[in-house]
């Protein structure tokens, strides 16, 4: 199943608290029916409702996250089993965790994490990390892909104004599990670059493909 989104483009089709698209899992489908629509290959959402809506009307493969507050209160995604397991249940092919070492600095409860959904849910685990350190951390503990989500957004890394290609290069030479580049990605020559250029396994896009209001933005800068 991983193999199938080789080279392929992965939307992450997600809304937050007042965005219009948030609280309905219809039109959140609806993003991911579009989605394929236009020749994506698989899909990244977040929690169960919203993944089992898009179960019922799209075949594509799901990336489940799951964003909640862990144990200090601090939102994660996919902080625990529990919410890994409701992912599970929803339909998930793949279950992503933060696997940063902001949200998950213990090795050992991460290896832990990584071994309960692979063993008890028989399903593969996307690490996002931030760094190449977290990146082959993350193939030590088990994780099955490691996708670039978290570069730019912890305190000790630097946020690049498009994706960070010379990470994913970077993590490419040095882990043999699929890298994900993932983050800040605007332009069709920037996911060529990552895949043909840089050994990305697949890319995904969130905010450029299905955030309207963010796209707007940007035109009425130019403005």
């Amino acid at each position: 199943m991983i193999d199938s989104l080789k080279k392929k483009l992965i939307v992450s089709c997600q809304a937050w608290p007042g965005t219009p698209f948030y609280g309905d899992p219809r039109l959140i489908c609806a993003m991911a029916e579009s989605a394929y629509n236009g020749g994506a290959g698989g899909i990244r959402a977040n929690g169960e409702k919203d993944i089992l809506e898009i179960k019922k009307n799209v075949p594509l493969p799901v990336i489940g996250i799951y964003k909640l507050p862990d144990k200090r209160g601090v939102t994660v995604i996919t902080p625990d089993f529990q919410s890994a397991k409701k992912l599970a249940d929803a339909g998930s092919d793949i279950i992503a965790i933060d696997a940063s070492y902001e949200a998950r600095p213990n090795l050992e409860e991460l290896h832990e994490l990584i071994h309960q959904i692979k063993t008890k849910l028989g399903i593969p685990v996307m690490a996002d990390i931030s760094n190449l350190e977290e990146a082959i951390r993350a193939e030590k503990c088990g994780a099955d892909i490691v996708a670039t989500t978290m570069a730019g957004y912890t305190p000790y890394t630097t946020k690049t104004d498009g994706p960070d290609l010379d990470l994913i290069e970077s993590i490419v030479k040095k882990v043999k599990i699929p890298v994900f580049g993932e983050g800040r990605f605007s332009k069709p020559e920037e996911v060529n670059e990552a895949i043909n250029d840089r050994g990305a396994h697949s890319v995904v896009i969130g905010t450029s493909i299905t955030a309207p209001w963010e796209i707007t933005k940007r035109f009425v800068r130019a403005i």
